[in-house]
């Protein structure tokens, strides 16, 4: 976080929380302007379950969709893998790109692989406008606000509802078949917002830990549902993290005690003035966040190498009772932050600019949160173990401004996409695990017979697109053989009305 000029400290908690739809920090050499070049060809990576192989291909999309002053186009990279594709009007399952490189989203969405061998289904994995090598303006695209007004959700959506419709045109086979449009996070909004701004493109669409109202929520409900999650996993372990950061502040008072936290906890960095004690402290809320997301039941490595069930094996270092010294409950702390940076055991010192993986686009979503995707967030320390810190809107505007030239538009998203009024809609699978703090802006009670809501018990941020896995909860099982029943009810529907 240290990367990110032109924000105080004193707003940069809320701020990262709300500009971070993963909350995750990258460190400052994954912040890349330039789009990376990956391979153009045939691509093979090995996941955890299987070998991933794609073709990937470019298509010449519109720089602006919605004025016609600004003629320009640029490549927008896709995946397409036919291995399981019933050709002559077999479906495509359509992921709909997040902020990030869309080969990251195509090697963690096993789900999509196994769902195509079962419906003999084309995937395509389309990357979203200004992230991985689909950049409007080339390795200029991030350098000014002119360039950077056309990274809007709603730009994205058109360039998939175009790219769709080519494919169509142009693949042999593909004129008649259905579309589903599935996504996760960031992703899974888009692939919602697709089918409610475009129903000609897709037939259906699968929405999984998207918080389309984190928009019109309580600004507090994202850490309470954090904070439920430590609270279950282990004796109090989250009232312990809630006393952890007074605790900080009376051991960082003193040069002495700035020395000793720093050892403690193997700080890259060590701690020298009361700023650099506020961003460790702020890393330290990123990480109880980020292991609230990708509490899995099994080992995995989606943002770092992690042992099953990570928050359970962290609470089992704060497990104290009232009375534990400051020193003694954060060497507990310290312990439990090395299950989510160093269960490999490799790591040589801890670095607070870093939190989780580099695949993900930081400066594009920055500017999405300060544009359109304004997401409010608090703490209390009542209701959540954080320290206070209110929603201000006025002082996130101004950061937007001083960092961009640009200011939110609060109500965008929702005037835009619906807000809760979407009940005229149809054919949408919202997905939600128990255990996401991105539930707290999901739809998590069905709508009509065709805007169904799932819920996940024991189920962490998309755990139903992950791959199958044999410690996987009953839960997630039946999810995954329910969504693909809703796949063919649709694929079946589209075929009786063409």
């Amino acid at each position: 976080m240290h990367c990110v000029t032109g924000f105080t400290h004193s707003d940069m908690r809320q701020i990262n929380t709300a500009l971070l739809f993963f909350l995750l920090i990258l460190s400052c050499n994954a912040l890349g302007l330039k789009p990376q070049l990956l391979g153009r060809h045939t691509a093979q990576t090995n996941s955890q379950h299987t070998s991933v192989s794609y073709k990937t291909f470019y298509f010449d999309q519109q720089i602006d969709h919605f004025g016609f002053l600004e003629n320009g186009t640029f490549k927008q990279r896709y995946l397409l893998n036919d291995q399981h594709w019933h050709k002559e009007g077999g479906p495509i399952l359509f992921y709909t790109g997040n902020e990030g490189d869309i080969t990251w989203f195509c090697n963690n969405t096993g789900f999509m692989w196994d769902a195509a061998e079962e419906l003999g289904a084309l995937l395509v994995f389309a990357e979203h406008r200004y992230y991985g090598e689909s950049m409007p303006f080339g390795e200029e695209s991030y350098s000014n606000a002119k360039y950077l007004n056309y990274l809007t959700s709603e730009q994205a959506l058109a360039d998939f509802a175009v790219l769709i419709k080519a494919l169509k045109k142009t693949l042999p086979g593909a004129q008649k078949s259905s579309v589903i449009a599935i996504g996760g996070s960031y992703g899974g909004m888009l692939a919602a917002w697709l089918r409610m701004k475009y129903p000609s493109a897709v037939v259906g669409a699968l929405a999984a830990s998207a918080p389309i109202w984190q928009f019109i929520v309580p600004c507090g409900e994202f850490y309470k549902v954090v904070t439920h999650d430590f609270t279950i996993s282990g004796t109090n372990c989250s009232s312990n993290i809630r006393m952890s950061w007074a605790a900080i502040d009376r051991v960082s008072a003193t040069g002495e005690g700035l020395q000793w936290l720093s050892q403690e906890f193997g700080l890259c960095n060590p701690l020298k003035t009361p700023d650099e004690v506020y961003g460790f402290k702020a890393w330290l809320q990123e990480t109880w966040v980020n292991l609230a997301m990708v509490d899995y039941p099994y080992e995995a490595n989606f943002l770092q190498p992690l042992p099953a069930w990570p928050v359970k094996v962290v609470c089992k270092n704060l497990n104290f009772n009232t009375g534990v010294s400051d020193k003694q409950l954060l060497n507990g702390i310290s312990q439990a932050v090395r299950v989510y940076y160093n269960y490999t055991g490799d790591a040589v010192c801890l670095n607070t600019s870093q939190t989780a993986t580099g695949n993900l686009g930081f400066l594009g979503w920055f500017y999405q949160s300060c544009t359109e995707m304004v997401m409010p967030m608090c703490t209390d320390g009542v209701a959540d173990m954080f320290e206070p810190q209110p929603w201000n809107f006025q002082a996130f505007s101004d950061e937007c401004y001083n960092q961009f030239g640009v200011r939110p538009r609060e109500d965008w998203a929702e005037i835009v996409y619906g807000g809760r009024n979407i009940s005229a809609h149809s054919n949408i699978i919202f997905s939600n695990g128990n255990l996401d703090p991105w539930m707290s802006g999901g739809v998590t009670r069905s709508l009509s017979e065709s805007l169904v809501a799932i819920m996940i018990d024991g189920g962490a941020h998309h755990l139903d697109l992950r791959y199958n896995s044999e410690f996987d909860p009953e839960s997630v099982i039946k999810t995954r053989a329910l969504e693909v029943r809703y796949f063919k009810q649709w694929i079946k529907q589209a075929a009786t009305t063409q």
